[in-house]
């Protein structure tokens, strides 16, 4: 769940469409980078593209001269010359075809791992807002079908298009040498391909747009669908997800059916204006035969020439559908790429070797929208080794305020201190490490229980793994694993419980040896029982930190040095629990039950 006001479709600055020629330049981007490789592949489309021409015209001499002109021993050597010459020119076909697929298909396939690579890179690099503002299905549709139809399209279309421009020009050659008159018919039906492919192509590649993002939607309410799945069945909402799922899918269809059907009819069209150009020419060419103007080996030639010369054209119309949802998903990713990163990286950052954990926030004011304020003018000191608590009705701010902290967000107004020092004037990622935090959703990740340990401090040694796992108190049940510390956790910890795997954030929190601590409702999902054990663990954790709590369970911060109570933003009462409770006010109500938190 994104935080309290979190802007998820809002705020977000949306990124303007790229235009076709945009896109197209930067996937050759990657392309170019195996110039070796295109210029092999060149070479052997062009013999291929020779080879096939010269089997073509090779039909010219073996009609007029050995089939013709009648049989004969002679006749017949001449026959089985001509025939065996055409093997070997399609001998050089099948093999310059089998090369160029291979040196294509090795560059396809590293111009996506580039692609890949890029994009989840990128990703590791923007900012919390950005997650927040979009859905993990969305998102995950840009990794998988949107790359997916990208390389679909290097692997097959690229092809194509470079095998078909060679095969145009290489063949209006041809057509032009075997005969002038019956090539400017062929020639004149041109405007007319270039014009309806054109009109259809527009037409076509705004459904495709629209399909890759409606693609992404459903695949984003599928992903919350399926992960909130026990939710859905307690509170029985299965038939509203179905009818909000079939909205969804109905939109996706419709974006789909148009795409498919411009995507569909171009070949048909197409190839139904080549047969008419085929018939145009059979005809002219067959009455200048007649009139003794022509050969008929001449003829054969020049319609299968002209059959040659519009299949480029047809393989166009029919790798339209590729080519449209391959640029469609490639504007998607390049717009990911696009997004702007988090800067954390500062010229001359404030060195963090001896940090303290002196805390302060002063008058800061923060909105995640700049038109709606979330925290207003917030002062708060923690002196190293303090425990500041902040309790408050939900959405009051409170998760904001440590969201800040780690620069998840930065602040319009005011200033954040550690140690004296704002926090932009550390370096980002020294700044996190700095900054340990427990949540109340664990995450735990594919890989060993140990795996998961290390990842709050990867060079930790194994002695420090279980002196974290100690620390936590989880140390005892991980002894009890079929594998203890190597035992193989999937599927977010699947086969632990929510207290077991709360135990282990809380050991990789502890691992981290951060100055500052960060417990964000860490046992709000556990039962009390549990709570307390999770508590103990805690307790170590906090020992000599700076610690920030925040919790619903006003019984887990008593023993603060300082509680805020938020409200709307704004901190209203603060002090000891014992202080607050003599105050009789808004933190009164909530211990003593006279008002629920909202």
């Amino acid at each position: 769940m994104p935080p309290m006001g979190g802007p998820r479709g809002r705020g977000m600055e949306k990124s303007k469409p790229k235009d076709t020629k945009a896109v197209i330049n930067r996937l050759f981007g990657y392309v170019g980078k195996y110039k070796i490789h295109m210029i092999f592949a060149l070479v052997f489309l062009v013999i291929h593209t020779l080879a096939n021409l010269a089997g073509s015209y090779l039909l010219r001499p073996i009609i007029n001269n050995y089939i013709i002109e009648g049989a004969g021993l002679e006749k017949l050597a001449g026959l089985g010359m001509g025939i065996a010459t055409l093997g070997g020119i399609y001998l050089v076909n099948v093999v310059t075809t089998y090369l160029q697929s291979r040196l294509m298909v090795t560059v396809s396939q590293n111009s996506l791992e580039a692609i890949r690579n890029d994009l989840f890179v990128k990703s590791q690099k923007l900012p919390v807002r950005y997650f927040d503002a979009n859905t993990t299905g969305d998102l995950m549709s840009r990794f998988t079908n949107d790359v997916d139809n990208i390389g679909m399209m290097l692997d097959n279309s690229l092809v194509s298009l470079v095998q078909g421009a060679l095969q145009l020009i290489g063949t209006l050659v041809m057509m032009i040498y075997t005969n002038i008159w019956l090539t400017l018919i062929t020639v004149a039906f041109v405007p007319l391909f270039a014009k309806v492919a054109a009109t259809i192509g527009n037409r076509s590649r705004k459904y495709y747009r629209e399909q890759q993002k409606a693609l992404g939607a459903l695949n984003g309410y599928i992903e919350e669908s399926v992960t909130g799945q026990k939710v859905v069945k307690v509170f029985n909402h299965e038939d509203e997800c179905i009818e909000e799922f079939g909205t969804l899918n109905q939109d996706l269809r419709d974006k789909q059916v148009g795409a498919q059907f411009f995507g569909g009819i171009m070949g048909p069209i197409m190839g139904n204006m080549s047969k008419i150009c085929y018939a145009l020419t059979a005809t002219v060419g067959g009455v200048l035969c007649a009139l003794g103007k022509f050969d008929v080996g001449g003829l054969t030639v020049f319609v299968n020439y002209s059959n040659q010369f519009s299949f480029p054209i047809m393989n166009l119309a029919n790798q339209v559908t590729t080519i449209f949802s391959a640029l469609a998903g490639a504007e998607r990713v390049f717009d990911m790429m696009d997004q702007e990163p988090e800067h954390l990286k500062i010229a001359s950052p404030e060195p963090m070797d001896d940090i303290k954990g002196h805390v302060e926030l002063k008058n800061v004011t923060f909105g995640y929208n700049p038109d709606k304020t979330i925290l207003k003018n917030i002062n708060i000191e923690a002196k190293p080794g303090q425990k500041i608590a902040f309790v408050g009705s939900t959405g009051a701010g409170k998760t904001t305020i440590t969201n800040l902290l780690n620069r998840f967000y930065d602040i319009q107004q005011g200033e954040i201190l550690i140690d004296g020092v704002e926090i932009k004037k550390y370096d980002g990622e020294e700044l996190r490490r700095h900054i340990a935090m427990v949540l109340q959703d664990t995450h735990l990740f594919t890989g060993t229980v140990k795996e998961n340990i290390l990842f709050g401090r990867m060079d930790a040694s194994d002695e420090e793994v279980e002196q974290a796992a100690r620390t936590a108190s989880a140390h005892s049940f991980i002894m009890r694993l079929d594998k203890g510390y190597d035992t193989m956790l999937e599927g977010d910890g699947a086969n632990l419980s929510q207290g077991q795997r709360q135990l282990l954030n809380i050991a990789r929190a502890a691992i981290s040896k951060a100055p500052i601590l960060v417990l964000d409702e860490a046992t709000s999902s556990v039962d009390t029982r549990t709570e307390r054990h999770i508590e103990h663990g805690m307790d170590r954790l906090m020992k000599n930190r700076t610690t920030f709590v925040i919790a619903h369970r006003l019984s887990t911060v008593r023993n603060a040095d300082m509680i805020c109570v938020l409200e709307h933003g704004e901190i209203i009462e603060r002090g000891t629990h014992e202080e607050l409770l003599a105050l009789k006010g808004r933190y009164f109500e909530l211990y003593t039950g006279l008002k629920e938190l909202d």
